[in-house]
């Protein structure tokens, strides 16, 4: 099937989000097809982590629709979006700093739990097999992001970069079928940035999910995104592949620079 033939995992239409008389997002659309991985860059204020909160929930938009799987999502909590298939990181990490690893893993398997509360208390039958099965799903997590040594450490004792993996892992844990990455490599050395961007493709070419980012970094954005959209004092000013945003008139003004557009 062509990539236009597909339903889109994300579909935001002309998405506004009003803060008093202030438009902190004025009339953006973009999506996300299946199999890509696509960016949201911009400078400071331009609006990009309210976009974030509209499409996984956390904020209603004011005007606009948002599409998950071809469902309109209006209405829907924040717990619902993460059932629908998003899973999300944050960019302030938002750990559990005394929970181990495995633990803070455990939470992003919550919401597939289905057994009554009755159930939990004597850990009999339904919940059982659901704890069992997160418990695998958070092994193979362990073992894809590769901190299978720090799995029984306590979150407040890893490196700023082991968190990090910590918080991609509770996302993936969700088995989403969209993955929102907010700045996943800030604050990260060289080989700690590389070890993201690789997992970021193989989360893509092996488990099939689409990611939407927000990124700060620009050698990030383009050698992993498949598109890129570009937001200014929250109106968005283009859109295309990484080659033709770097190239943007609009974009070089706003944004990259002269100077960052060819180094």
């Amino acid at each position: 099937m062509s990539l236009a033939a597909q339903t889109p995992v994300l579909e935001a239409t002309r998405i506004s989000k009003r803060f008093g008389g202030v438009k902190a997002v004025n009339d953006v659309s973009l999506k996300v097809m299946p199999g890509e991985i696509v960016s949201l860059i911009g400078p400071n204020g331009a609006g990009k982590t309210t976009t974030f909160n509209l499409v996984s929930g956390v904020l209603p938009p004011s005007d606009g629709t948002i599409r998950f799987a071809g469902r309109d999502t209006a209405g829907l909590k924040s717990h619902q979006f993460a059932r629908l298939g998003i899973g999300r990181t944050f960019q302030n990490l938002a750990l559990f700093r005394h929970g181990t690893v495995v633990e803070n893993l455990l939470v992003g398997r919550h919401i597939h739990f289905r057994y009554p509360v009755w159930e939990s208390l004597v850990h009999w039958g339904r919940s059982r097999r659901e704890e069992i099965a997160a418990r695998e799903k958070v092994e193979q997590v362990i073992e894809f992001l590769e901190i299978e040594e720090l799995r029984d450490k306590p979150v407040s004792q890893l490196a700023y970069g082991q968190q990090k993996r910590v918080e991609l892992g509770r996302a993936l844990a969700c088995e989403p079928r969209l993955l929102l990455l907010d700045e996943i490599v800030a604050g990260m050395n060289r080989e700690e940035k590389e070890d993201i961007a690789r997992f970021t493709l193989d989360i893509r070419d092996e488990f099939g999910i689409a990611v939407l980012m927000i990124e700060h970094d620009m050698q990030v954005v383009m050698d992993l995104s498949d598109r890129v959209y570009v937001l200014d004092f929250g109106c968005l000013i283009a859109e295309g592949t990484p080659a033709e945003v770097a190239t943007n008139p609009a974009v070089l003004a706003a944004y990259l620079g002269e100077e960052g557009a060819h180094a």
